[in-house]
Parts: structure tokens; C-alpha cells; sequence
């Protein structure tokens, strides 16, 4: 007598799944939605906020608002405000993972982060930060050109990130996430970056006139740009040329101040 093959087990929509292997495979795919720089800064900020928590007996998984607002307090001193924000974007990350949630918009949380971003201001990472009065005194003045348009987002989205024009020279649009709340920037390394770790920045959508995210969109899409330098020169023909250098875009701030009648 002939021995048949085993079938393979069946449901409604097909051969059972190898659930092992898709839950691998699906692991996978969420690692390469990250970059691997910024998976090894959430990693190492995960521990370092996983043992503050453990010598001082909180909880960090889930984490309460409170404690994330400690946590930030605690670290101030020794951390800038884009580490901290990145700090607290990894924690945000760790508990989605574990299938949890954390409100970084809690008071407990944005309002620490609101206050020391007072206390220190813009211009702890830039000596000649313009203040959001002065910042709109700008904005006034430009139009819908493509230069105009450029400096619109330029301005907007590095005041908003607090960016070194170094930093803002060296984006990529693969390195500006357009999501529903706003932007994701990453910046991979800057001089004040000793261990090259990098830092990812949230920008949130204002729905205002000075709305970073709008601004940022409405370049692109005046461009046409999908890939490269995120912010490039734009010759007197309104053709795009290459990308911004650090002094360019200094000189940028330095002419559109001028122009509202203020010095930078």
C-alpha cells in the first residue's frame, strides 16, 4: 500500500504560517526602519535610564510621565537639550516595543523640556539664535520665490530644532521624516558630538503661518527634491545649484536680518 504525504495544514486564507520564521522576518523588517546609528543611541540611552531608574528603585518599564520628568531634571546639568530630546524619543521607542505607551505630551514631561529649553534658550547650541519676535520680523519679509522659500523652511526649521548651520548645511531629505505630528530629524554627527552617536529631533506641526513642517513641505514640493542635500543654492535663474555650505548658510541668516532692519 502506497503512503501519502502528510497535507500541509490549511486555514480560510491558505497553508498555516510558519509563525517562527514571519515573526523573525517581521523583526527584521522593523530593525531596518531605524538607521543603525540611532538604534545603538535608543539601545544606550534605554540602559542608562534603565539603571538611573534602578538605583533609585522606579519603575522604568512602563515608565510614569513623573519619572521621565525627574529623569530629565536629574540629567540637565551634564546633557543638551538635543540629547535630552533624543533621550526621551528612545523611551518613547522602548515602550512601543514592550506594546506600552508613554505620553511624551504629558505636562510631567513636556514642560520640563519647555523649561529648560527657557532656561538655556536656542542659543546654548547657536551663538546667534534669533528669538521667535525677531524670527517673524524675518519671516515678514520673504515672498514665494524659491529663495524665499528655501529661507522660510531654513530659518523655521532650524530655529525649531535649534541647529548648528553646519548641521542644517549637512541634511539630507532622507534625514528629515515628514510624519502627520511634524518632522523627525536626524542629524549623524555634529562638534559637539564627541562619541559620534548622532541624535534624532522631534519638530512638532504648529498648524500657524510659522509652521516648520509646512515650510519644509512647501520647499520640497516647489523643488521637486526627493533625494540629497536637503537645502540647496539657488542662482539668480531660480535653478537649484548644490548644496548649502555652513557659511552660506550663515550669510543667508546675515542678509535676511539685514533686510528686516536687524543684525545677526
Amino acid at each position: 500500500m502506497t503512503t501519502l504525504p502528510t497535507p500541509v495544514a490549511e486555514t480560510a486564507i491558505g497553508p498555516a504560517l510558519d509563525l517562527e520564521a514571519v515573526a523573525a522576518r517581521a523583526a527584521g523588517l522593523a530593525r531596518q526602519a531605524r538607521a543603525a546609528n540611532t538604534l545603538r543611541a535608543y539601545e544606550a540611552d534605554w540602559r542608562e535610564f534603565a539603571g538611573w531608574c534602578a538605583a533609585r528603585g522606579l519603575e522604568p518599564l512602563p515608565a510614569a510621565p513623573a519619572v521621565v520628568g525627574l529623569y530629565l531634571a536629574d540629567c540637565a546639568d551634564r546633557l543638551s537639550l538635543a540629547t535630552l530630546a533624543r533621550r526621551v524619543s528612545s523611551l518613547a521607542a522602548r515602550h512601543r516595543r514592550a506594546g506600552l505607551g508613554l505620553d511624551v505630551r504629558h505636562p510631567a514631561v513636556a514642560d520640563v523640556l519647555a523649561g529648560l529649553r527657557r532656561e538655556r534658550g536656542s542659543a546654548q547650541r547657536r551663538a546667534e539664535a534669533l528669538t521667535v519676535p525677531r524670527l517673524k520680523q524675518v519671516l515678514a519679509g520673504l515672498g514665494d520665490g524659491l529663495a524665499d522659500r528655501r529661507d522660510r523652511a531654513l530659518l523655521l526649521v532650524g530655529t525649531a530644532a535649534a541647529l548648528r548651520r553646519s548641521e542644517l548645511a549637512a541634511l539630507d531629505v532622507a534625514d528629515i521624516a515628514v510624519l502627520p505630528e511634524g518632522l523627525r530629524v536626524t542629524i549623524r554627527r555634529s562638534k559637539t558630538d564627541a562619541e559620534g552617536r548622532g541624535a534624532v529631533l522631534a519638530v512638532g506641526r504648529t498648524g500657524q503661518a510659522t509652521c516648520p513642517a509646512a515650510a519644509y513641505t512647501a520647499w520640497l514640493a516647489a523643488t521637486g527634491i526627493a533625494e540629497g542635500a536637503a537645502f540647496r543654492a539657488v542662482d539668480r535663474h531660480g535653478r537649484l545649484v548644490g548644496r548649502l555650505s555652513g557659511n552660506a548658510v550663515a550669510l543667508i541668516v546675515q542678509r535676511r536680518a539685514g533686510a528686516a532692519g536687524l543684525d545677526a
